[in-house]
């Protein structure tokens, strides 16, 4: 009895030993179930733990059972009972047992079953067979229910580390790829690590920011805030969980170029409330800096650009109203005739300011027909030919040059624009050349000048919103930098492409690619 108790002692030592140790949950499964068999003189022996919501049970150890046979086992899975410990019951479990044994070959007689469970939680069922002696004893029962809940502790144990592990890995992920930058630093503002984000912005490694005072890898070339974060922290910062810092201002790279940022320091204290880290979530705030010079050129420039018609239709309108002044025919003419053509280009203002709204919206639409580009191409020709006599206006188009699927009244739209540019910004005159031909899947128009070009970079920013060449031409030209945005969006939304090209006062090019057919 004494030699008993001693072995079972040892077993249940091991046992602690391997739960407490690196061994995975499958080799301590095996060794409580190795070791329960030969404790109660069995000569085989389950484990089986429950799936998702305990409805199902997988076998996750066997001892003493071939594995070509195990599958056989499945039917002492099914109709578990069980709402506490005192109630754990599977109906029929010998007569099972006796149809599984004789189905694999296996002299087995006797079976008993015990739950392994945490509190009222079921996580999993401990089998033991023998192939003699008479019915399990309460203190073989008893004893096989220590082994079961030393294998219920095991499982429990490997879901929280796996629970951890996995939201360890999920944290890091986010952390790693987060489009923030983010950086945790120590009690004396050393920095503990960096995410790719962050590198990127500063120029530093990951592996090289680790133990590097905070100052170096986050250089401030300008900075807005009153204090940084080493000043902060010397006055006192932070007094509590809730304290925020934020530091926002132009930040360093290592190639001293700078980057516009915005950053949020939080603390994170123990649980004795002393400080541990400090965590700093690092925003690239370039395009809301953008937006917001973007929203003050705009509203700038739309004063004007509103400001400049309606002064002229005031003033033309005030005039030919006098009372004390007869006008003649052809002075009353002349002056609405300017008035008509300020209204246009106020409704022509009005027109880009909403489709450009609309565009940012999501709902700028297209009526798609059949469109002849260079029938179009001539009429919006002829309707500018009227408008300069500095210019010539050439089409060229290659004869039965096919139709292609658009909306006409748009395309219309983006052709204007571009003979419009060509005029406006070839101020001496010259040849304007609308063309077109003939691609493998697409047909390719153009527009070119013989004006003023643009500089090097201008090419893809003169399709932004609000963007205007910076040169003396474009101060003298009235536009508020929505035209090529537009013409751009129609474009896409055929699902085409345009680009420019240039040389500085040699002239630009746009050209703009639209597909034959349409793609459903």
């Amino acid at each position: 009895m004494i030699s008993h108790l001693i072995q079972q002692r040892d077993y249940l030592l091991d046992i602690s030993r391997a739960l407490t140790s690196q061994l995975s949950l499958n080799e301590v499964l095996r060794r409580i179930l190795e070791s329960a068999t030969q404790m109660l003189g069995g000569q085989a022996g389950l484990i089986a733990l429950g799936n998702e919501n305990s409805k199902t049970f997988t076998v996750r150890a066997s001892y003493g059972i071939p594995s070509a046979v195990l599958h056989l086992f499945t039917p002492l899975l099914t109709d578990i009972v069980h709402k506490d410990r005192d109630s754990f019951v599977i109906p029929e479990l010998n007569r099972k047992m006796r149809l599984v044994a004789q189905a694999a070959g296996m002299g087995l007689h006797q079976v008993i079953a015990l739950p392994m469970a945490i509190g009222q939680e079921l996580v999993g069922v401990v089998y033991i067979f023998r192939a003699t002696g008479g019915n399990f004893t309460r203190n073989e029962v008893r004893l096989l229910q220590s082994f079961a809940d030393q294998a219920a502790i095991a499982v429990h144990n490997a879901r929280l580390y796996e629970q951890v592990t996995t939201e360890k890995q999920r944290l890091d992920a986010i952390l790693r790829h987060s489009a923030d930058g983010i950086m945790i630093l120590n009690r004396d503002l050393t920095i503990e690590s960096i995410n790719l984000a962050l590198a990127r912005m500063t120029g530093w490694r990951v592996d090289e920011a680790q133990g590097a005072p905070h100052s170096e890898v986050i250089r401030w070339a300008r900075r807005e805030s009153r204090v940084d974060l080493e000043e902060a922290v010397a006055n006192g910062w932070p007094l509590h969980e809730q304290s925020m810092l934020y530091v926002e201002g132009d930040l360093k790279h290592t190639s001293n170029s700078t980057l516009s940022v915005g950053i949020t320091y939080a603390p994170l204290f123990n649980e004795r409330g002393e400080l541990r880290n400090i965590i700093g979530n690092v925003r690239d705030i370039t395009k809301f800096r953008e937006a917001e010079e973007a929203k003050t050129t705009f509203i700038s420039v739309i004063s004007h650009e509103l400001k400049t018609p309606v002064s002229v239709i005031k003033g033309y309108a005030s005039t030919l109203s006098r009372d004390d002044v007869e006008w003649d025919r052809e002075t009353v003419l002349r002056g609405l005739t300017v008035i008509d053509e300020e209204a246009d280009k106020l409704s022509e203002l009005i027109d880009n300011l909403l489709d450009a709204s609309r565009l940012q919206l999501g709902t700028f639409t297209l009526d798609f027909g059949e469109v002849s580009l260079d029938q179009l191409a001539e009429r919006v020709a002829e309707k500018f030919r009227t408008q300069t006599t500095r210019h010539e206006i050439r089409v060229e188009f290659p004869p039965d040059f096919p139709p292609i699927p658009g909306d006409e009244r748009r395309l219309g739209q983006v052709l204007s624009n571009l003979l419009s540019n060509a005029i406006k910004y070839s101020p001496n005159g010259g040849t304007i050349t609308l063309g077109g031909e003939v691609a493998t899947d697409a047909v390719r128009v153009w527009v070119s000048d013989q004006g003023v070009g643009l500089r090097p970079g201008q090419q893809e920013m003169i399709f932004d919103r609000f963007y205007r060449a910076d040169n003396a031409l474009t101060r003298e030209t009235q536009g508020v930098g929505l035209g090529l945005y537009i013409v751009r969006s129609i474009i896409e939304a055929h699902g085409g492409r345009i680009w420019a090209e240039s040389e500085p006062g040699e002239g630009t090019t746009f050209t703009f690619e639209l597909p034959l057919s349409r793609e459903d």
